[in-house]
């Protein structure tokens, strides 16, 4: 049997109760492991790491009021040491490498959890770092894709919004040329067809999201 001490403690952070109830269930099961905190955003989050200072933190994407980007930031830059994996539906190459450069040591996609769930917090509590195939796979692809700017981004999202190059051009304050640059630029950078592809690309991939 073993002790308190030898236990991986966990923190479970996401949205969907549900979800939560199920990773619980899924940790109770093991006799290595013990959930000692639950969150629903990013704040309750790093509350709940000062809190009980997990070994492991299980942190989902997409919630509100604190995304778990920005919960990952606001922990790592606090506790260094912290391990986190996240837990998401999206493989998208972009967001994957923003969770990464947010402290993430591990990303696995909900639908593999039942199998990987456990052995990914074994492995990552021992030091390691995982990223399943199908994310690394989408990673090297855009490995040496052209980024886009920050100023290519705010146009894509107005185009996202359903905004025609005159409103995208009042809105930001350039002419409506630069917009169709800008516009240009993007459908090259992404390999799209035409604005609406370029955009179901950019949310696929995690560019924006709406």
């Amino acid at each position: 049997m073993s002790t308190d001490l030898s236990l991986i403690r966990i923190l479970a952070v996401d949205d969907h109760p549900m979800f939560r109830e199920g990773i619980a269930a899924l940790v109770a099961s093991q006799s290595d492991m013990k959930l000692v905190g639950e969150a629903s955003n990013g704040r309750e989050a790093l509350e709940q790491f000062r809190k009980h200072r997990p070994d492991l933190t299980l942190m989902d994407l997409q919630m509100p009021d604190m995304d778990g980007i920005e919960a990952m930031v606001a922990i790592c830059s606090e506790f260094p040491e912290a391990r986190i994996i996240v837990l998401t539906t999206y493989k998208g190459d972009i967001q994957v490498l923003r969770a990464l450069k947010a402290g993430a040591r591990a990303y696995l996609l909900k639908g593999l959890l039942r199998k990987e769930l456990l052995e990914t917090i074994r492995a990552v509590h021992a030091g390691q770092k995982r990223i399943p195939p199908e994310v690394a796979a989408e990673l090297a692809d855009h490995a040496i894709d052209d980024a886009l700017t920050s100023r290519e981004i705010d146009v894509l999202r107005l185009i996202a919004g359903g905004h025609a190059n005159k409103l995208i051009a009042d809105r930001l304050s350039i002419t409506e040329e630069t917009v169709k640059g800008h516009v240009k630029n993007i459908l090259s950078k992404l390999g799209a067809s035409d604005r609406t592809h370029a955009v179901t690309i950019a949310l696929k991939r995690g560019i924006i999201d709406l």
